[in-house]
Parts: structure tokens; C-alpha cells; sequence
């Protein structure tokens, strides 16, 4: 009865695979015959009418889980009705997945040395709705998922990794899983022990009781190494306290391989956001109220922005030292206002006094720089000024003008 009129859905039937309800002709499955409130007379949301036959996608307590499944978005993946593709997939391989994760597929494309599971497909290991047992949709966790294929008690595996009991280590610690530009797939950024196979510079010797034992706690490792660095580090008034814990450096520094420039765990924001997560999260807050502002423009000249541009592209370090400084936060430069002009030539952008010689009206305690007007970070009003207007800004000091 429905091909009387959708006579052009007969070329859809005769594809590989067609979705059960089509196959026995049960479309009033999912479709309303008359009439409905959903899109393409559709009986209920996508999301319900999936679940009804789909009810165990996501396991009852997920480890992680992919978005447009918990969305109910099946059809971003899925051909409701048939595709020549398995499980009705919109796209076979990893076209599909390349779809939303560009930059992953951009990456892949241009790396030197692949990861064969990639290659034949993302679900070699990862889950595509949820997985119960990893993070990162993953379907075994870690090092689980890797001894699948991989056996650490072959000679060529035990030669590679020195003879250290690796068979219960964190893969990716130093490999990449996807692929790299380094042999042995390791991340692209190498520690030089781990280059030159001399991991018995920071760790006890293979054979010994504890291999991976460190052979000094903290910073006092990487000093043996980096001693002119640290004790440059060591000497400012102010040291970052990540560095001078029990952990030391590898807080932020990964002691191995890694996918960031200077062996950074994650890339800079995110691993700032680790501990200053109220900063990152209000950020965050102001980049989408300034998108939404741009979007409202509609080609109109863009006005003053909310959030730093530092700030907004991650670079903490363009303003802070990270590991320590003689000036408060950490700053790189003790003069506000030379901080601020290693960016902004500010004698063109103002003739306001400013400098040691000036003192703030509102507070005699503080000297006039670019922070008695503008929020390093941003504040939620153009120009990064703390008030809604330049105005209301101006008339704080300039008194006589609101008479």
C-alpha cells in the first residue's frame, strides 16, 4: 500500500540490507499513517522508536558513553530504513566516524606509521554506542584491549621493551594508539631516555624487585638531567606548588612520549583547567556568550571582545610562567604595563596615565596600569572592562562628570 505512492522507496528495498520493520512491510511501526507531531509521520521521537526494539544499547552502568547514541541520534549513523552498508550504516569503515571527528581523520591521513587495527576500522576497539568496561568508548580496558593483539612474552616484544614486565603498563603511556610519525607508533614527542633506550636513567634496573621504581622521588629525578633549570626554578620567589609536590614534574609533563610539544600531558588549557577549572569554566561561559554576540552581528563590524584573546586560544603561557616566577600569579613580567605592551602598543592605544608614578584614585595603595580598567582574563563586558559600559567604567575615577 505504501509503495502505491513512495514507489521510488523499491529502489531503497533492494539494497544489501534492509531494517526488519521495512523487510516485512510493518512501516506503521515507526510511521503514524495520518498524522503526528514528529517529523515524517513519525509515531514518536527517533530516540523512542529505536529504543523500542534497541533497548540494551547502552549497558545499565556505562563507563563511557558516545553522544549521539545517549541522544537518541541513531539516524546520524544509521539508514532507518536499508543501506548496502552493515547495520544499516550510512557509510562503511571509518568514513562514517570521519564524519564528526575531522581532525582525527585529517591526522590519520597524513601520519607516517598507522596503527593496523585503525586501518581495518574504529571498532576494532572502540564501542560505537557505550562501553561498560573503559573509558573512551574502548572495549576492554587498558592494557586488556592491546594484549589481544599484542603478547608480551615474545622474544621481539620483551627485546623492544628492554625486558621490563610491561604486560600490566599503560600502552599509552608511550605509544600512540591510532598511529604516529615515530616508529613503533610512539607519541611524536619523545623523552630522550625513551628515544635511546636508556630507561634505567630514571628507573631500577629490569631485573630488580621493583623495575619501575623511580631512582629519585619528585623533581629530584628530572633534575639530574634539567639541574640548570632547576635551579634557575628553585631560585624565583614564587614556584608553582605542582612542582615542589611529591609528584613533581609529571603533574604536568608526561615521563615518556607525548602527542604536545614539551611532553605536556594534555594540550596547555586543558591541562591548566586541571586545577584552575572555576577560571577555565568561566572562560568557557564568555567565549559562548561572545559567539552568540558574532552571530547576532550578521556581517556587522565586530565590536569589543568579552574574553582575552590568550585566554580564548588556550595560551596560559603567554602571560604566566609555568613553572615559577619573582612577580605575583606567576606573571612573566613585574610591570603590568610591560606585560601587556609585549602585545598591545598601549601609548597608541590610550593617553591615560599610567605607571609607578601614577596612583589609583579608588585605591592610593595601587599604582595606574592597564588592570585599574581591563580583567586580564575577561569579564563578560566588551573590552574586558568590569562594567557594562566605558562609561560607567570612566566616571569610578572621573567623579565631576556625573554631576
Amino acid at each position: 500500500m505504501c509503495l502505491s505512492c513512495h514507489a521510488d522507496f523499491g529502489e531503497k528495498m533492494k539494497s544489501k540490507f534492509v531494517h526488519t520493520p521495512v523487510k516485512t512491510a510493518e512501516c506503521s511501526g515507526c510511521h503514524n499513517l495520518h498524522t503526528s507531531t514528529h517529523g515524517k509521520l513519525l509515531s514518536a521521537s527517533a530516540k523512542t522508536i529505536c529504543a523500542t526494539c534497541h533497548d540494551r544499547i547502552i549497558p545499565t552502568k556505562p563507563v563511557s558513553t558516545h553522544q549521539v547514541a545517549v541522544e537518541g541520534n541513531c539516524v546520524k549513523c544509521h539508514d532507518p530504513h536499508a543501506s548496502n552498508n552493515k547495520a544499516n550504516l550510512l557509510q562503511a569503515g571509518n568514513a562514517l566516524c570521519a564524519g564528526c571527528h575531522k581532525t582525527m581523520a585529517d591526522t590519520l591521513a597524513k601520519i607516517k606509521f598507522k596503527h593496523s587495527p585503525v586501518e581495518g576500522g574504529c571498532l576494532n576497539c572502540h564501542d560505537p554506542h557505550a562501553s561498560g568496561k573503559s573509558a573512551h568508548l574502548l572495549k576492554t580496558a587498558m592494557p586488556g584491549l592491546c594484549l589481544d593483539c599484542h603478547k608480551p612474552d615474545s622474544p621481539g616484544f620483551q627485546r623492544q621493551h628492554l625486558n621490563y614486565p610491561v604486560a600490566k603498563a599503560n600502552c599509552v603511556s608511550c605509544h600512540n594508539p591510532h598511529g604516529s610519525n615515530t616508529a613503533g607508533i610512539l607519541f611524536d614527542t619523545v623523552h630522550a631516555p625513551v628515544a635511546s633506550k636508556r630507561c634505567t636513567q630514571c628507573h631500577d634496573a629490569a631485573t630488580s624487585l621493583d623495575p619501575f621504581k623511580t631512582r629519585r622521588p619528585g623533581f629530584e629525578l628530572c633534575r639530574g638531567c634539567h639541574n640548570t633549570m632547576m635551579n634557575e626554578t628553585l631560585g624565583k620567589n614564587r614556584v608553582h606548588w605542582p612542582l615542589v609536590d611529591q609528584t613533581g614534574c609529571v603533574h604536568c609533563h608526561e615521563p615518556h612520549a607525548s602527542a604536545q610539544k614539551k611532553l605536556l600531558r594534555v594540550e596547555e588549557a586543558n591541562l591548566c583547567g586541571t586545577c584552575h577549572k572555576d577560571t577555565m569554566d568561566w572562560q568557557a561561559s564568555l567565549a559562548a556568550k561572545e559567539k552568540q554576540e558574532k552571530a547576532a552581528l550578521k556581517g556587522r563590524p565586530e565590536r569589543g571582545a568579552f574574553t582575552h584573546q590568550p585566554v580564548q586560544g588556550g595560551g596560559c603561557a603567554t602571560c604566566h610562567l609555568p613553572h615559577a616566577s619573582d612577580n605575583d600569579h606567576l606573571m612573566s613580567q613585574a610591570s603590568v604595563v610591560e606585560g601587556c605592551g609585549a602585545c598591545h602598543d598601549w601609548l597608541k592605544h590610550t593617553s591615560h596615565p599610567m605607571g609607578e608614578k601614577y596612583s589609583d584614585p579608588r585605591n592610593k595603595n595601587l599604582k595606574l596600569d592597564c588592570l585599574s580598567c581591563h580583567r586580564a582574563h575577561g569579564t563578560g563586558y566588551r573590552y574586558l572592562i568590569p562594567f557594562p559600559t566605558v562609561t560607567d567604567l570612566c566616571v569610578q575615577c572621573h567623579k565631576r562628570f556625573t554631576r
